[in-house]
């Protein structure tokens, strides 16, 4: 009988033993959890601002003053858009020493290139109605807008020499060489053309829609 009771002692003693001991690993590690999370969220912080170097963020301030210096009321028709992409390189110094001395950027650009005719140019004498027929003589279609799209344009590839650093406005020439490029290959695809004729196009039926049956355009 006292055996079986020292041995149900010696068990319940071994028990309570294996529960202080686990017991107490679990709060040893909490601490320790507890003294390193400061040096954590240090080392966390650390990371964001190593990161905020590497990749910094631009931070835009606007001037609170604003100039208004004109405002003009418009009577434009805009008859067409293209949307055209122009692939241009700007270089420097690409010579034999090209790899040490030069610069280079690869620039993709976006633009939208808008072309109509400009209602405030028709005069009284450019409209005569003569035995029924109504005669219009339109102004010559002009180029409204010819812009980069600068949410879609960028730069694909940019190699600067070892020995020298990247050309301050080498980006800037690229973009207003690529809005010209854009500008050019609407105007040689004939975007002036297309936007006269679709002008008459939309006149004579909102002329036929004020009665004018028979409109004929003029040069």
């Amino acid at each position: 009988m006292k055996q079986n009771f020292l041995s149900l002692l010696i068990i319940i003693v071994l028990i309570a033993g294996g529960y202080y001991i686990v017991k107490t690993m679990q709060e040893t590690a909490q601490q320790a959890n507890q003294a390193l999370q400061p040096l954590q969220q240090a080392n966390q912080a650390l990371q964001t601002q190593v990161s905020d170097l590497l990749h910094p963020t631009p931070t835009v301030i606007p001037d609170p003053v604003t100039y208004i210096n004109e405002v003009r009321a418009l009577a434009r028709l805009e008859t067409i858009q293209y949307s055209v992409e122009k692939v241009v390189t700007c270089e420097i110094n690409q010579g034999t020493l090209g790899f040490l001395v030069g610069d280079k950027v690869l620039f993709v650009g976006h633009g939208i290139v808008i072309a109509g005719i400009d209602m405030e140019k028709i005069l009284p004498e450019d409209m005569r109605l003569e035995a029924g027929a109504l005669s219009v003589k339109l102004p010559p279609a002009e180029v409204f807008v010819a812009t980069l799209d600068n949410q879609k344009s960028y730069v694909y590839d940019r190699d600067t020499g070892i020995f020298t650093k990247p050309t301050v406005d080498l980006e800037t020439i690229c973009r207003q060489s690529a809005e010209t490029e854009i500008l050019k290959a609407a105007l040689e695809d004939g975007i002036l053309t297309q936007a006269q004729t679709n002008a008459e196009n939309y006149l004579f039926r909102f002329f036929q829609a004020l009665g004018y049956q028979n409109v004929i355009f003029v040069k």
